[in-house]
């Protein structure tokens, strides 16, 4: 008897539209009377995180809110965001790391797992929490799969991880 092959669809995060968003934020904070003179800095880390730095808890937590709508406007999924903990920092400041992660929406999700199901191919789809596990017999059927993704225009950039053969 055969065994299972298996990928995972996840989502990767535009890092280009991060870096929009970032630099948005950061002409808003400088901007803002309220926060002009706080000295908070949002910095990308290696692609990997957003490091947020502030005087005081309270100003740091308005420019996470407006790092969070200018990534919204971006098309950042919020749900793509890891929140470390607020850490003190040198001159009496907080800082705090953002990591980006990958993932997708519920809603896309769904359209994957419909599409796979109505494509007739012998092939299972599942969302498991944030990616969309597709598992077949057939290693030829998932690179089908992987092609018809591919060639569909869901609203996301699609990764295709964890590739199993057995």
């Amino acid at each position: 008897m055969a065994a299972d092959s298996s990928f995972d669809v996840v989502s990767k995060v535009e890092i280009q539209e991060v870096k929009n968003a970032i630099d948005q934020a950061t002409k808003e904070v400088n901007a803002r009377f309220d926060l002009k003179n706080s000295k908070s800095t949002i910095a990308l880390e290696k692609e990997e995180a957003i490091q947020l730095a502030s005087q005081d808890e309270y100003t740091l937590k308005a420019v996470i809110e407006i790092l969070g709508q200018k990534l919204v406007k971006r098309g950042v999924s919020l749900k793509n965001l890891e929140y470390e903990k607020i850490e003190p920092a040198s001159n009496s400041s907080v800082r705090q790391k953002i990591k980006l992660k990958q993932g997708i929406a519920s809603e896309p999700a769904k359209k994957i797992v419909a599409l796979i199901k109505d494509s007739k191919l012998k092939a299972q789809a599942s969302i498991q929490g944030d990616t969309v596990r597709v598992v077949s017999k057939d290693r030829d059927t998932l690179q089908q799969i992987m092609g018809m993704l591919r060639g569909k225009d869901l609203g996301i950039d699609l990764q295709f991880t964890n590739f199993r053969s057995n």
